[in-house]
């Protein structure tokens, strides 16, 4: 595909003898905002053209020459094909390839609740077990404590009874979070402290 300035008009068509007519980039899907940037270079690249074969001074020819070359990219991106784009100013050829498109990097909602890929990062054994270890210490204590409040003024069974309410009420939570990044350390922490927790509800109440 060639990109070249026809009048004070941008025109697009297919590189080589065999194509010769011209497009506006209007009729392909390149955007409007895309297709008004070219028609606009166009025209300062033409009156620059002008000025230049008037013998006047050419400062501004540097600046239509690159933006040509940044508008060329942007085409060449968006058809996915490069562009051979001809300098309105000194009529040089020059092939413009497609910019590379990069992956954004994952925010932090990403990559706590998911939506990013991360497969492919090395797992943090070691963090994670440590924050997995300090949640299961929480949720020993919380269950321990609640355990031990209620022997002191109910029955035995209640207290069974209210440690099973606590675990089934995480239960799902739990399970939906395993597969998380960052968060899995969490609901693992979690589940460990509540299977560890038992130990202690069932020595209290009995």
């Amino acid at each position: 595909m060639e990109l070249r300035v026809r009048g004070e008009r941008a025109v697009l068509k297919g590189h080589g003898e065999a194509y010769t007519r011209e497009i506006d980039p209007h009729s392909l899907a390149l955007g409007a905002e895309l297709a008004d940037a070219l028609h606009e270079w166009a025209r300062v690249a033409s009156a620059v053209r002008r000025a230049l074969d008037a013998g006047e001074p050419g400062e501004a020819a540097p600046v239509v020459s690159h933006r040509g070359r940044q508008l060329a990219a942007r085409v060449a991106t968006v058809m996915g094909t490069p562009v051979h784009y001809i300098d309105p100013v000194t009529d040089e050829l020059a092939v413009v390839p497609p910019t590379p498109v990069t992956q954004a990097e994952p925010s932090l909602a990403q990559r706590l609740f998911g939506g990013a890929e991360v497969g492919h990062e090395p797992t943090p054994w070691g963090t994670g077990l440590v924050v997995a270890g300090f949640v299961a210490a929480v949720v020993i204590t919380a269950m321990v404590a609640l355990a031990s409040a209620l022997a002191a003024e109910t029955a035995g069974w209640v207290v069974v009874l209210a440690s099973v309410v606590v675990t089934a009420g995480l239960a799902p939570s739990l399970w939906l979070a395993r597969r998380l990044p960052i968060v899995r350390w969490i609901a693992l922490g979690a589940a460990a402290g509540c299977v560890l927790a038992w130990f202690g509800v069932l020595t209290i109440a009995l």
